[in-house]
C-alpha cells in the first residue's frame, strides 16, 4: 500500500543545495508553492505518483531518442535565464488545448513573476523554427541536480516530439552544467499522458516508503 502524503508550504527563495535535498525527497514547485503528494486522481481513479530522476552518469539515449534529435537538428536551441513574454504567452494558451482535464489558465500557474531566481535559478530551453518560438521548457537548477518544471510548444508540431526533444536538451544542459541528476517530474503508476518520461536510461522513481529505486515499468497484464 502507498503511503498517503500530501503537503505543502510556500517560499520566495530557495538555496541551491536545499532544492537539490527538496527534489531527493519528492518535492515540487510551481512558482513559489511547493508540494509534494503520493496519490492523484487521473480518469476516474486513484494512481500512485512516482517522481522521477535520472542518473546522468546512466544515461545513454535509444534509438527512438536519437531518431527525435535527429528529426529535430534544423531546429535552432538557446538556452538562457527565464522569462515570460508574449510569445511564450501566447504559445502556452495554444499547448493547453491540448489538455480535457485541470486546463491551467496560465502560464504563471507554474512559474513565478521572477522566473529567472525566484524561487530559485531557472533557465528556458528555447526552440525556434529559424525566427518562430516552437517550444520552451523550464529547467531549475541547484547545486548538483536539475529539475523541469513545465514545457510547451506548438500542437501542430506534435511529429517533432518536442517533449522528449527538450528532455533530452535538459540532460545535455545538465550534464554541461556537472550536475548529477535530471528530474523531469512526477509520472503515474498507471498509464497517463506522463508516460513518455519513463523511456529514458538511468531512470530511478521515487517509491514513498524506500526512497529512491531503479524504475521498473509494470508489467503489462494479458
Amino acid at each position: 500500500m502507498t503511503r498517503f502524503i500530501n503537503e505543502q508550504f510556500l517560499r520566495h527563495k530557495v538555496e541551491p543545495e536545499l532544492m537539490d535535498k527538496l527534489w531527493a525527497r519528492g518535492w515540487r514547485h510551481f512558482g513559489e508553492y511547493f508540494f509534494r503528494y503520493s496519490i492523484a486522481y487521473h480518469e476516474g481513479g486513484a494512481q500512485t505518483v512516482i517522481p522521477l530522476r535520472i542518473e546522468l552518469s546512466k544515461f545513454e539515449p535509444s534509438r527512438s531518442q536519437k531518431r527525435a534529435l535527429n528529426r529535430n537538428r534544423d531546429l535552432k536551441v538557446i538556452i538562457r535565464p527565464a522569462f515570460i513574454d508574449e510569445f511564450k504567452q501566447e504559445l502556452f494558451h495554444r499547448h493547453k488545448q491540448r489538455f480535457n482535464h485541470n486546463v491551467p489558465d496560465t502560464i504563471f500557474d507554474f512559474m513565478s513573476d521572477s522566473p529567472a531566481d525566484a524561487p530559485c535559478a531557472n533557465r528556458e530551453i528555447a526552440v525556434f523554427d529559424e525566427d518562430r518560438l516552437i517550444g520552451a521548457s523550464f529547467l531549475d537548477v541547484g547545486k548538483t541536480s536539475t529539475s523541469s518544471v513545465y514545457a510547451i510548444f506548438e500542437p501542430d508540431e506534435s511529429k517533432r516530439s518536442l517533449g522528449v526533444f527538450m528532455i533530452l536538451q535538459a540532460i545535455r544542459h545538465s550534464r554541461e552544467l556537472g550536475c548529477r541528476y535530471y528530474y523531469p517530474g512526477y509520472a503515474y503508476r498507471g498509464p497517463s499522458f506522463y508516460d513518455y518520461k519513463k523511456n529514458f536510461a538511468g531512470l530511478e522513481g521515487y517509491d514513498w516508503q524506500k526512497g529512491w529505486q531503479t524504475y521498473k515499468p509494470e508489467a503489462k497484464k494479458e
